[in-house]
């Protein structure tokens, strides 16, 4: 019995495979020919040609300027159309609201920065949320209705059993039990939630130092410490959400941290945490330890610690180092994964040496071995995670031409 339209294998499905095969191409390389086009795929001429006609009239592809610089007659080249659909990102803390829009190339084509400060604000959530994406849909020269799909990058976990947030109590406004069917009520297009750190490491999946492994940790260390596990290419997120919250890990070095979640804290974070950083500048005797908040304070001390040639920044890296390695040495020897990440200003700032000693120091505390490196991903890594989430859910429905 012939199968239906929609079915796989049926003429429609085989198109529609072609189809999403060719515009991911494009993603990656850049304006292509119909000619490298049916070679990269493995098209006939007269297929790549029917192909690119099609895409073109759906509105996904445009053609765009001509191959200039080789021997032979020039060839059309195209491109993805960049507004065939647009997806928005929001990164969360305490301080304020990132929003951003990118187009679905995943140039981001408006930013809009929503301060919020702290507790002394009274502005709901839900208008904050919705003040930060309007900012950003109309530096981008967009309507709301424009954008396809939101995905929220915040510290902690949206609990899927009570939908509240966990592991966050330092964000103010952000507990209530209906917050989600608020949001939902208020947004126009459909929107996913993300914990922050796992954001990273998506956008270090994506783009960056995590490219082509499927297990890898990365820990992240700002404003707070945490991990994000990847397992089989996947996040694991846990129960509640709550996997890689390895703040709260207890290690040796430091007191036990009981009712951690009323403490906001646990031993991993209170040995190795940004904060931990100036504090053990002050003891080691070094002068001028910056003032201001501590997480970019404790990157300016790495930054110098990693450069520095005399014994007091020695001892702090190294230092530094001994106690990053702890927690990690724990999560090594459960997870053995292929890759960490060291990711976050207070771990990034200290470059090569600091993953040098680090690496030197897992080696010695966990059995498995994985290799550390620097995150890439460098400028707004939370952003541009939740970019790449909501992009990825974007194209999809965007480039499926089987319907």
């Amino acid at each position: 019995m012939a199968g239906t339209a929609g079915t796989p294998g049926t003429p429609r499905v085989l198109r529609a495979m072609n189809d999403r095969a060719a515009l991911d191409l494009l993603l990656e390389h850049g304006p292509l020919s119909r000619t490298r086009i049916g070679k990269l795929t493995g098209l006939s001429k007269p297929t790549a040609s029917q192909l690119l006609s099609r895409l073109e009239a759906a509105g996904l592809v445009l053609a765009t300027g001509t191959t200039e610089g080789r021997p032979g007659p020039s060839a059309q080249l195209y491109e993805v159309n960049p507004a065939a659909g647009h997806a928005a990102g929001l990164d969360v803390t305490p301080q304020r609201i990132l929003a951003a829009v990118a187009d679905i190339t995943g140039r981001t084509v408006g930013r809009f920065e929503l301060p919020t400060p702290g507790r002394r604000t009274g502005t709901p959530v839900v208008q904050q949320v919705t003040d930060a994406l309007d900012g950003a849909v109309k530096a981008a020269g967009l309507a709301r209705g424009d954008v396809h799909r939101l995905v929220i990058g915040t510290p902690g976990a949206f609990d899927p059993t009570t939908g509240r947030l966990r592991y966050a109590s330092h964000l103010p406004g952000w507990h209530s039990p209906t917050l989600l069917e608020e949001l939902a009520a208020a947004l126009p297009m459909p929107f996913e939630y993300e914990n922050d750190v796992n954001l990273v490491a998506l956008a270090e999946q994506r783009l960056g130092a995590a490219r082509g492994h499927a297990d890898f940790v990365l820990l992240w260390n700002q404003e707070g410490l945490g991990a994000a596990l990847v397992l089989g290419g996947r996040l694991h997120r846990g129960w509640t959400g709550g996997a890689g919250e390895v703040g709260f890990l207890p290690v040796p070095g430091t007191p036990l941290v009981r009712q951690v979640t009323k403490a906001n804290s646990g031993g991993y974070q209170e040995l190795a945490g940004s904060q931990a950083v100036p504090r053990l500048a002050r003891e080691l005797g070094i002068e001028d330890v910056p003032q201001g908040p501590y997480a970019e304070a404790a990157a300016e001390l790495v930054a110098r610690a990693a450069q520095a040639d005399d014994d007091a920044h020695r001892h702090l890296l190294q230092t530094y180092a001994t106690r990053l390695a702890t927690g990690l040495a724990s999560l090594v020897s459960v997870l053995d994964p292929e890759l960490v990440v060291l990711s976050g200003a207070s771990l990034t700032s200290g470059g090569e040496p600091l993953r040098a000693l680090v690496q030197t120091e897992l080696e010695e505390l966990a059995a498995s071995r994985p290799r550390l490196v620097v995150g890439d991903v460098r400028e707004h890594p939370v952003l541009r995670g939740a970019l790449e989430s909501a992009l990825a859910t974007t194209r999809d429905e965007v480039f499926d031409t089987s319907r």
